[in-house]
């Protein structure tokens, strides 16, 4: 028997609120094993100038909306927010959810972003530098927090750095995310073992999430043989739900 999870990103561009709820409250009475948006304050293709809203609000709407998927931010730019903060919102969001929450994390890239909402861009290493120092705060400030989080409250680091991000993985994280195809996922997660081999964590105990395209949901076997515990289909306005269907339809034939 194989066990697989799977999910959607409502990306939140060229987009209105409610097309939004009406794609998240969707994506969750179909069965959804998650369902996330994104971290950014413009949109990352096309009309760069395009609608765009911004992620915690909407996930905090989600969490409110939704009532079986995990929901989380695929994922939140580090640098945006004080990681105190951070896992405050995320602890709160946890409760509004029920116990559904992740708090996906990641070291930023999107220069934009920092520029324009007044943040410093720095280098992808200190960038990095400052996630290392960040994600044990984040930790720390979870226990302590009254009341604690409802649900396990994974944290989730995206990226696919060998040399830095992935050690961050196999030292912080409970779930790990970056994307296809297959061959690329799968090389990156022998990577990914290997570091947990190097600091102790038995690698068993990190969820191996993957984001694919809509257009690459035919056959999750191929991500499954990669290593891959639960496959993400990011989707664009308007919204068609049927890779996340042909997904859900894929994982209830594996089990």
């Amino acid at each position: 028997m194989t066990n697989i999870k799977v999910g959607a990103v409502i990306r939140p561009q060229a987009t209105s609120v409610e097309a939004m709820r009406s794609a998240w409250t969707g994506a969750d009475a179909m069965g959804a094993d998650s369902i996330w948006t994104w971290d950014h304050f413009f949109p990352l293709f096309g009309d760069m100038d395009a609608e765009h809203f911004e992620g915690w609000t909407l996930l905090s709407t989600m969490a409110a909306d939704t009532n079986n998927a995990m929901v989380g931010m695929m994922v939140t730019c580090n640098g945006y927010r004080n990681p105190e903060l951070l896992a405050d919102m995320a602890r709160t969001l946890d409760h509004v959810s029920g116990g559904r929450m992740y708090l996906g994390i990641g070291s930023g890239w999107f220069e934009r972003d920092y520029n324009e909402y007044g943040y410093e861009f720095d280098t992808a290493i200190g960038r990095l530098r400052k996630l290392e120092a960040d994600l044990p705060r984040m930790r720390s400030r979870l226990s302590k927090v009254n009341p604690p989080p409802m649900g396990h409250l994974p944290i989730l680091i995206g990226g696919k750095g060998e040399k830095v991000t992935l050690r961050l993985v196999a030292e912080h994280a409970d779930s790990w995310n970056t994307f296809g195809p297959p061959e690329n996922y799968g090389r990156l997660s022998g990577i990914l073992d290997e570091w947990c081999e190097k600091v102790g964590r038995n690698p068993g105990e990190i969820e191996r999430t993957v984001s694919v395209q809509a257009d690459d949901v035919h056959d999750v076997g191929r991500y499954v043989d990669a290593g891959a515990d639960h496959v993400i289909v990011a989707l664009n306005a308007p919204f068609d739900l049927s890779p996340l269907a042909s997904l859900i339809e894929q994982r209830d034939a594996l089990v």
